[in-house]
């Protein structure tokens, strides 16, 4: 394996400070990144603009689980862009139902409503949970309650940001949009208490993301399944991190051998190369989103269609999925072997790791900034935890390589401590 040479002569010139520098000054900074200058991606390596080659451990929050630029899923997207690209769903096209019809029988859903962002696709199952709440459930106009988890993360609009328990999310974005109630993650009894009769639906990621990939304890998706039928409230699964492969399942909810009313989906849909989401559920939800209800230009385009069908494909004919499991699992055995005070935990599920320091030590930040140094590419999320979820076709002696200098960086801090 070629492993990273990350080491930049004296005379070459720092493009790296040069691009910051001139993105500082055009580009809006609602984003911290780690200081390096990706230019190209193959696989699960990334090279910067100085030539310097990187271990890819985010997969662009799960978006490239296929890894960079597969070779099937460009023939696809050259193929189909020479054909047919974009025109809107103001007309019928050949690829939108082939990839629904593939996409429902997978997760066992009757209809989808295709999406862009993953983002757009939880303001579609809202939509939806509420229209259905009114017509079919009785719920007075204007009166439905969707409930939610403290610590979630459902995407940055207006109305997603109203829900979130993140303060920082909604400063100075108000007024926020009235209509949801929080209750602890995996706290199931505390679920059931919050229902009231005007309560339609309960929106939760099977493992939180943002919020450190954090595990729910085990039996709580069956027990708030089982609420939420005794109770007659949608259960919506918001799998746009977690789907398609990343736990070790193709769908996190599969772990407890559960099946929810409505699947959010997106990110790793479009391999990697184009955005493209979906809620999923059954007729009797979507029926009621009718011509004029909603709606998007780019939604169901026959480009990304034709890349998400082949992605699709990719991740069941290649074993992405139980890659994931078995490596995922080595990962953390792994990792959970590395003896030091500075890490507090490990957890996460297939190849979605969280890696938790200790903040009276290192933030994770600066773990991340010295993972960078040594060839490694990851970030942190809430300063305390270090994501580790490359694509999920990464090998053994990749997954060797980042835990070798995982292992350096805990030692080069605790040398300095």
């Amino acid at each position: 394996m070629d492993l990273p040479i990350n080491k930049r002569g004296d005379n070459m010139p720092n493009l790296t400070e040069d691009f910051i520098l001139r993105e500082s000054q055009v580009c809006a900074p609602n984003y911290h990144p780690i200081p390096v200058v990706i230019t190209k991606a193959k696989g699960v390596w990334m090279w910067d603009v100085e030539g310097r080659k990187y271990l890819d451990m985010m997969s662009a929050y799960s978006a490239v689980s296929h890894g960079h630029s597969h070779d099937r899923l460009l023939k696809a997207l050259n193929e189909q862009a020479q054909k047919l690209a974009m025109i809107s769903r103001a007309f019928y096209t050949d690829q939108l139902a082939p990839l629904l019809e593939k996409v429902c029988k997978l997760a066992q859903f009757d209809m989808g409503l295709p999406m862009n962002t993953g983002a757009e696709a939880v303001e579609t199952a809202i939509k939806a949970s509420r229209r259905l709440g009114y017509r079919s459930k009785g719920i007075p106009t204007n009166q439905a309650e969707i409930i939610v988890c403290k610590n979630n993360f459902h995407g940055r609009t207006t109305t997603i940001i109203s829900f979130s328990s993140e303060p920082s999310y909604k400063e100075h974005f108000g007024p926020c949009t009235p209509g949801f109630k929080h209750v602890p993650f995996g706290d199931a009894a505390a679920f059931e208490a919050a229902i009231t009769e005007n309560t339609c639906a309960f929106l939760v990621e099977p493992i939180q993301g943002e919020a450190g990939i954090i595990v729910p304890p085990e039996g709580y998706l069956k027990a708030v399944r089982d609420i939420c039928t005794k109770h007659n409230v949608l259960l919506i699964m918001d799998e746009v991190q977690s789907g398609l492969g990343r736990t070790g399942k193709m769908f996190a909810f599969e772990h407890e051998s559960i099946h929810p009313d409505g699947l959010i989906l997106g990110k790793a849909l479009g391999g990697g190369l184009l955005p493209i989401s979906m809620f999923l559920s059954n007729r009797d939800v979507l029926k009621h989103m009718v011509p004029g209800s909603h709606g998007s230009t780019f939604g169901g385009n026959p480009l990304a269609c034709h890349v998400a069908s082949t992605a699709i494909d990719v991740l069941i004919e290649e074993g992405l999925v139980e890659n994931s499991r078995v490596l995922g699992k080595y990962l953390q055995d792994e990792l959970k072997k590395i003896r030091s005070p500075l890490i507090q935990s490990v957890h996460g599920r297939g190849l979605w790791v969280g890696l938790e320091f200790n903040p009276d030590f290192v933030s994770a930040r600066r773990v991340c900034e010295m993972l960078e140094e040594k060839g490694v590419l990851s970030k942190e999320t809430h300063e305390t935890v270090v994501r580790l979820a490359p694509p999920l076709v990464i090998i053994k002696e990749e997954v060797d390589f980042a835990l070798e200098k995982i292992k350096e960086t805990v030692e080069e801090i605790e040398a300095n401590l």
